[in-house]
């Protein structure tokens, strides 16, 4: 090798070395990214954010367009459980300082987007997180390493060729890509992202939207006053959130047209698939819709030449002339910085939308890479609301609870409990849980029981799709069965055909609990950690493989399951068949009363009353066990002693019998 060589060597050597390596990098700080930061940093872990813009949130400083959030900042719900409220407050981070909930930064239930931009910078900035800002990073490609924590890493390059090394990727950038048309005259169509917000732009217009989403919805609204009309069309039929329970269809506070549609006001919906489509525009300047297979045929260059639909039928829907035609389809993942090497996508029509990831939230494609926040959401699309801050900010920390203990050793958290405080764990989780309660059917709590059953270890928000892989993926053992903690509708009550609304929906009785519509908890009991092929061929529509014991805890209209005799008996009845056991609490006479008559104690005795540890007791209680005659008065036997004592000089028989008593007692 010449000198000229060795020099090029030599710069590619130092190159190399000087790369900044961090253990973990995140891309995007918008709440995704900031979430994972959060847990990085409180963990003390090696980490860096990469974000384009000079401040955090940058997707929310320009949508949505029209400025109002769809997620609700419910400020007052009557509890003080934190947890609790954080069911109904659907934009706050995790974190441990109480002054970074939304509820501080908004009174409005539907908050404006710039009170969400001011939030997320506090947050990066009370927390301290490591944020590296106007740093675009153009180009990810793998460096394999053996000695890699993954077998390789993570080669980032920004927009000015500086160079990173990771060794865990974090991608949260969300979906930036708006969703393009491809149709003959689709130069005309206007985009959501740069259509103009003002709505005297569109005074005495007819305009045609394309979609029949949130966006194109909030559109409309914004306009619906000041047009002729709006027409709204789209290849599938409109979805309301409140028949489908999907919180991405189109939500309430945006569906105005609907009603001036329903009651004959102009507006109208219209479905067709927009690859049979065409626009044309004619020589005044309005467009036109035709079919494609008509402009194909046709050999004139003349706009005002070209067929329409309404020369062969004059009643087609759409033969009026609109002004403007507006693009609202949605986004799409960037794919176009990382290298085919990641394999990210395997272009099919839906991964064109999200990257390929598994229930776990790494990539099929390449170890070690991570999807976060709404780029996440195929594990659960239209589903649960993994799409959204209030359903990944748990998938997130379930990200990097499996971290934890695949590069650190730290198992998933836990706590274990004696086996008679499983029903008021059960019960506490399922009526506090925030994470339980919004990512249904995808995080599940997890029950795994100790040798005989005499203890549990209670596991939180864990990806219920990955089950099977459990004692891999949190360090935990599942060697005497488990109970698998889940929150459901019902199977048929969602859908955009449904009608949610019908008489008699709700489901009261206890024997019908299985037929509960609306969400509620569901607990699965299996003797042995289901197999990869349980988990593949469980049956359909099913969450789970079929286990040895299902209980469905009946719907209540206050999501408050409490009740004694319709909630707590039940659930309690279920697990001591599930455990042969019974989980009761008894008083220490009782407990002392069935050493002497049964073989077998239960749980409640065994780990109190026999170690000196039985339920404590207080007078009003002990009065209450007396009337209840669940306990003797003593306290009366003791006073007639006296009585009789007093009234004759050598004791009787009922005397010595009491006496005889209480010693043995």
């Amino acid at each position: 090798m010449g000198p000229s060589g060795l020099l090029v060597a030599l710069a590619l050597h130092l190159a190399v070395c000087s790369r900044p390596h961090r253990d973990y990098c995140v891309l995007g700080a918008g709440p995704a990214g900031l979430q994972m930061a959060a847990l990085l940093h409180r963990a003390g872990r090696d980490y860096e954010v990469f974000e384009r813009e000079s401040a955090p949130g940058s997707f929310f400083t320009r949508y949505p367009r029209h400025r109002k959030l769809i997620s609700i900042n419910k400020r007052h719900t009557g509890k003080a459980n934190a947890e609790f409220n954080l069911r109904h407050d659907w934009n706050s981070l995790l974190s441990d300082d109480p002054h970074l909930l939304f509820r501080h930064y908004s009174q409005a239930y539907f908050p404006d987007a710039s009170d969400m931009v001011r939030y997320l910078g506090d947050f990066a900035r009370r927390l301290g997180l490591h944020v590296l800002y106007n740093t675009n990073i153009t180009h990810v490609t793998l460096d394999k390493d053996p000695q890699a924590w993954n077998g390789h890493y993570f080669i980032l390059t920004d927009q000015k060729g500086q160079v990173y090394q990771c060794s865990v990727l974090l991608v949260a950038t969300g979906l930036a890509v708006p969703k393009l048309v491809d149709f003959p005259g689709s130069e005309y169509v206007e985009g959501y992202e740069s259509v103009s917000v003002d709505p005297e732009d569109f005074v005495g217009q007819n305009v045609l939207i394309l979609g029949h989403g949130n966006s194109a919805f909030e559109t409309a609204e914004n306009i619906l006053g000041v047009t002729n009309f709006v027409h709204m069309l789209s290849r599938s039929r409109v979805r309301l959130s409140w028949a489908t329970h999907y919180v991405g269809d189109v939500r309430a506070i945006n569906n105005g047209l609907l009603d001036t549609y329903q009651l004959k006001s102009l507006d109208g919906l219209l479905e067709s698939d927009l690859e049979y489509l065409a626009l044309v525009k004619d020589s005044k300047g309005k467009f036109h819709i035709t079919l494609k297979f008509l402009l194909e045929n046709n050999s004139s260059q003349s706009a005002d030449s070209i067929p329409l639909p309404e020369d062969d039928n004059d009643n087609f829907a759409m033969r009026v002339a609109y002004d403007r035609v507006i693009r609202c389809l949605g986004w799409t993942f960037d794919f176009s910085i990382f290298d085919q090497s990641l394999r990210l996508s395997s272009g099919t029509e839906f991964s064109k939308k999200y990257p390929l990831i598994k229930a776990s939230y790494e990539s099929k494609g390449s170890r070690g890479l991570f999807i976060l926040g709404t780029a996440s959401h195929s594990v659960d699309y239209r589903k649960s609301a993994g799409g959204f801050i209030h359903g990944f900010r748990y998938t997130v920390r379930a990200v990097h609870r499996l971290l934890e203990h695949r590069h650190h050793g730290i198992p998933w958290p836990s706590i274990e409990y004696p086996i008679t405080q499983l029903t008021s764990s059960i019960i506490r989780r399922v009526n506090e849980a925030s994470g339980l309660y919004q990512m249904f059917s995808v995080l599940a709590d997890i029950i795994l029981l100790k040798e005989n059953a005499t203890a549990f270890e209670y596991l939180e928000e864990f990806p219920m799709q990955m089950l099977a892989q459990l004692e891999m993926l949190t360090g935990r053992t599942a060697r005497h069965g488990l109970f698998v903690i889940n929150m459901e509708y019902g199977k048929n009550f969602s859908g955009p055909e449904k009608d949610v609304f019908y008489y008699d929906r709700s489901v009261a009785h206890i024997e019908d609990a299985w037929m509960s519509n609306f969400l509620h908890p569901v607990i699965y009991y299996y003797r042995h950690l289901p197999t990869e092929q349980d988990m593949r061929f469980r049956p359909a529509q099913w969450p789970l493989p079929r286990p040895v014991a299902i209980h469905h805890i009946v719907e209540d209209f206050l999501t408050d399951w409490t009740a004694p005799v319709g909630h707590i008996l039940p659930l309690r009845r279920f697990l001591e068949n599930c455990l042969d056991t019974d989980l009761r609490s008894f008083y220490a006479e009782s407990c002392f009363l069935f050493t002497l008559t049964r073989q077998r104690l239960p749980p409640f005795c065994q780990q109190g009353y026999l170690r000196m540890q039985g339920l404590s007791s207080t007078k009003s209680l002990w009065q209450h066990g007396v009337e209840s005659r669940l306990l003797q008065d003593y306290t009366a036997m003791e006073n007639s002693s006296r009585w009789l004592g007093d009234h004759s000089s050598a004791p009787g028989p009922l005397t010595q019998s009491l006496d005889s008593n209480k010693e043995e007692l």
